[in-house]
């Protein structure tokens, strides 16, 4: 059983890759923008077939990773801490997303004082707030979220560049009955391996292979777990645990670095 969902996302309409923030962009390589919105648009599609909600944020030309909405905030039974990020080239879509929650009746939407790039790096399951820093979120962040949220953090250090923000590490599988999670323990330093082997025991662990095919960059709403096709490796030991692995097909987003989870914001309560 799963509950409906509600997701934030924004065409690729404007995505282009003319900088190079995180080591997947390549400016040398050119952005098949047709494709790029018919690969959105059958993910967007494939939630909405599972019964879930799929808002739209309208995408801004001189903002061309607006794509990625996860990072523009993070929201926690209704309240939205909103992002602040750490490169300039990104830092205009904090002000969109933030107008956004505001124009939709959100009642508590806080411009943050630290940098963390929303869901990128802040991933919510049934107890914690896990959060990574390394290249992109600051450790203050965290004392920051926790007080907002009144939820327990759990920091993580992130040591490999390529897995630049928690949701290319790491997947909430089930963030309502238990505390369940899939991730790629290379991406960590050994103490956030110890950390997250001890609270989560069960956790599916990611081969390379599947970690840089951005498997981990899925969204599970509890049941269905949707993630990119190439990270074959994760569908049998979802299975296993009783999840339904749905492949989708985002390749040319994959070029900025993301994939299904950078491309879809949960919006709680």
């Amino acid at each position: 059983m799963y509950a409906a969902r509600r997701y934030l996302m924004c065409p690729p309409e404007y995505f282009r890759i003319t900088y190079s923030i995180n080591p997947w962009m390549d400016p040398a390589k050119p952005v098949d923008v047709p494709l790029a919105v018919a690969q959105w648009e059958s993910l967007r599609d494939r939630f909405r077939s599972l019964g879930h909600t799929v808002d739209e944020l309208v995408p801004r030309p001189e903002l061309p990773d607006m794509v990625y909405a996860a990072n523009g905030a993070t929201v926690v039974d209704g309240r939205v801490l909103g992002a602040r990020f750490a490169h300039p080239e990104r830092m205009g879509e904090a002000r969109v997303h933030r107008a956004w929650y505001e124009e939709q009746g959100f009642g508590d939407v806080r411009e943050p004082q630290h940098i963390n790039e929303g869901e990128g790096d802040f991933a919510v399951t049934a107890s914690w707030l896990l959060a990574g820093r390394g290249f992109r979120s600051s450790p203050l962040s965290h004392p920051e979220a926790q007080e907002f949220f009144g939820r327990p953090v759990i920091g993580l250090d992130l040591v490999d560049p390529r897995f630049y923000h928690l949701d290319t590490a790491l997947a909430v599988l089930d963030d309502t009955r238990d505390d369940a999670v899939m991730y790629y323990p290379a991406a960590f330093s050994p103490g956030s391996r110890a950390v997250l082997a001890g609270l989560f025991p069960d956790a599916v662990l990611a081969e390379e292979a599947d970690a840089l095919a951005l498997g981990l960059n899925a969204v599970s709403d509890g049941h269905h777990v949707l993630l990119p096709q190439a990270a074959q490796g994760l569908f049998e030991p979802l299975r296993q645990r009783g999840y339904e692995p749905v492949p989708v097909d985002l390749t040319e987003l994959l070029k900025g670095g993301g994939s299904v989870k950078c491309c879809t914001a949960e919006l709680r309560g």
